[in-house]
């Protein structure tokens, strides 16, 4: 039974993740733009550091806070940084979700 509860817990996870639209960065690409919030944004063969907007708008075009998902797909790990001093690895195969306040980024 505890089984099957997690199954369900990691499925409904994976729905989540597939209602957002999806987007890729273009490649050889090294900054995330503005217009990638609200989305899942796959990484494939992305430099090893990546930017993240300066100052992002506070919302998005749907009207809710400016935050973003990545994956990376490979085929090395990646740095998603910010000029605030923000700075996050994400490994291949590893999905994360960052957003903005306003003032600073943090990963939730």
């Amino acid at each position: 039974m505890q089984a099957c509860l997690i199954c369900l817990a990691l499925l409904m996870g994976q729905m989540d993740l597939q209602s957002k639209p999806v987007a890729h960065l273009p490649p050889h690409r090294n900054y995330i733009g503005n217009q990638f919030g609200g989305k899942l944004l796959e990484l494939i063969d992305a430099p090893a550091v990546v930017s993240l907007p300066e100052a992002p708008p506070r919302l998005d075009s749907h009207r809710v806070p400016w935050e973003i998902d990545i994956k990376n797909l490979g085929p090395q790990a990646v740095s998603v940084v910010s000029r605030s001093g923000f700075r996050l690895t994400i490994h291949v195969g590893q999905t994360v979700h960052i957003s903005w306040n306003g003032a600073f980024y943090s990963r939730k």
